[in-house]
């Protein structure tokens, strides 16, 4: 492997791996060595066309020369043809658009406290999840349910109520005893908690207390949603309609994006001057979504996403059964997790000196994240490279 990458003057963040990208071509990178890797990470969910998409690459290329930016004081077509693609697509009404994931969860729990206070509720709470992820801002680390995350930034933000996944009866519990509530927010499938997705009777039993309650449905779709699981959204698997969804990360294919998408009881909770953003809904970022989402259609990416990720999840059930130490293989289209029975980090550096890009996350779990274009024959390379190393690091003793 190459020496690690110096950088002095970056704030130390991050514990970077010693290796850095030149360019990529389709689901392979190079680095600046000129060694390729098989991306089975995609930025963590962000390249959906992969790398260097031809048609994408000249969307944006024509969109650079026309207009890059402009301020949300002037109308901006683009986002009203994004924002018409994904109501069309979510069955939901109104669109905000930001920058990131983070602030998409951020506009999300603005939306639950301002809708409890206009239904004069003065100190809303919101139900939050044991192992949730939902960005690095104070609220949002507070709405998160990892410790780790949590340290050294107390004290949290107040109004979450924790709860864990899949256990109708503690939401239940939580209607019977908390009367300031406003918004349960969950991610359908957990990310960076290990890839725990919700049941489908979980989020129609929830989908069900939200609307007897008056609550609203606030689904975090940042990580699974954009075609990931071979459906639009992750949620539609359980036929259901969220009231508030974030999206993110692969909305723009690499290009900084976030949006806030939502139904009728959220659409208007937030007023001229209650939210806003400075570059949020440019033209470019605007320009990559709608070429993402119509060249998603046009290649029938979605589908490819079930199929390859049914046959990426069979072959790694297949070459991994009966292998001691491998506790479940699950998730669903291209967002695949392995849990391992111990911490597995050194298999990040050991993917990569192998020449495969992955993710390992909540300490024991190999995350699987390959872009949308990803192709049967990957997903078998994928296979080859990533079963041995798990192999050697399951017959390794297990460090005391």
């Amino acid at each position: 492997m190459s020496a690690p990458v110096t950088m002095p003057h970056v704030m130390p963040t991050y514990g970077r791996l010693p290796i850095a990208l030149s360019h990529g071509v389709g689901a392979h990178v190079w680095d600046t060595e000129g060694r390729r890797y098989l991306d089975g990470l995609s930025g963590i969910a962000v390249n959906t066309l992969g790398h260097a998409h031809p048609t994408f690459v000249a969307a944006l290329q024509d969109q650079v020369g026309k207009m890059i930016h402009c301020c949300n004081y002037y109308q901006v077509p683009l986002q009203e043809e994004l924002a018409s693609m994904l109501v069309a697509r979510s069955g939901l009404t109104n669109v905000f658009f930001c920058n990131s994931g983070l602030e998409a969860n951020e506009a999300a729990l603005k939306i639950a406290r301002k809708y409890g206070h206009d239904k004069g509720i003065a100190r809303a709470e919101v139900v939050v999840f044991e192992k949730a992820f939902h960005g690095r801002s104070i609220a949002t680390l507070s709405a998160t349910g990892n410790p780790k995350v949590h340290a050294g930034f107390e004290p949290l933000v107040e109004g979450f109520v924790r709860v864990p996944l899949n256990d109708i009866a503690a939401i239940e519990e939580v209607a019977r005893t908390r009367p300031n509530v406003t918004a349960v927010f969950l991610e359908v499938i957990q990310g960076e908690g290990g890839i725990n997705p919700a049941r489908a009777e979980y989020l129609q039993a929830v989908r069900r207390i939200c609307d007897e309650q008056g609550w609203l449905l606030m689904l975090d779709e940042v990580q699974c949603g954009i075609g990931r699981t071979g459906k639009w959204f992750a949620h539609q698997w359980a036929g259901i309609l969220p009231d508030v969804m974030p999206l993110a990360k692969g909305l723009g294919s690499g290009v900084p994006i976030g949006a806030v998408v939502c139904g009728p009881k959220a659409a208007e909770v937030l007023k001229p001057g209650n939210h806003g953003t400075t570059f949020g809904g440019n033209p470019l970022a605007m320009r990559a979504g709608v070429e993402t989402l119509k060249i998603m259609e046009a290649e029938g990416l979605m589908a490819n996403a079930a199929a390859v990720g049914e046959h990426l999840m069979a072959a790694l059930r297949r070459e991994l059964a009966g292998e001691a130490g491998v506790v479940e293989i699950r998730g669903q289209g291209l967002m695949i997790g392995i849990e391992l029975d111990r911490p597995c980090g050194v298999i990040l550096n050991r993917a990569l000196d192998a020449g495969l890009l992955l993710s390992v996350t909540a300490d024991k779990v190999v995350r699987l994240l390959p872009p949308l274009i990803f192709t049967t024959a990957q997903a078998d390379e994928l296979v080859a490279i990533l079963v041995p190393l798990i192999r050697q690091f399951l017959a390794e003793p297990v460090p005391a």
